[in-house]
């Protein structure tokens, strides 16, 4: 059975979205913690779930570049996106906008050439 390369780009899309949303929710449970309440629910809660979600988009950034064939310089710019806040949802832009999460049309069975 071989995973389509739409469901590859989706798959990374979904994981870069879900890695962003709990590092949002990572850093208000630490601005809870340090400068508010010093409740420390939000970050028993997001600190696990960034923490899995950090994993997985790691792995899925390696498994969609090896699937849809990446050079080198868009892995190494979408694995250091996972760094920063968010960052992960600008590799998301980029890397969609270049081109580099659209399947080519050869690779969806289509012809590359218009058939007369």
């Amino acid at each position: 059975m071989s995973i389509s390369p739409r469901v590859t780009a989706t798959v990374f899309r979904v994981v870069a979205v879900i890695e962003a949303l709990t590092w949002i929710g990572l850093l208000g449970g630490m601005y809870v913690k340090y400068l508010g309440s010093g409740s420390e629910a939000g970050v028993h809660l997001f600190g696990p779930l960034h923490g899995g979600a950090f994993v997985a988009y790691v792995v899925v950034t390696v498994a969609a570049a090896l699937h849809l064939r990446w050079s080198l310089w868009p892995t190494l710019v979408a694995l250091a996106a996972s760094v920063p806040p968010v960052g992960t949802l600008v590799a998301d832009w980029w890397l969609h906008r270049t081109g580099r999460l659209t399947p080519r049309a050869k690779e969806q069975g289509r012809a590359t050439e218009p058939v007369a």
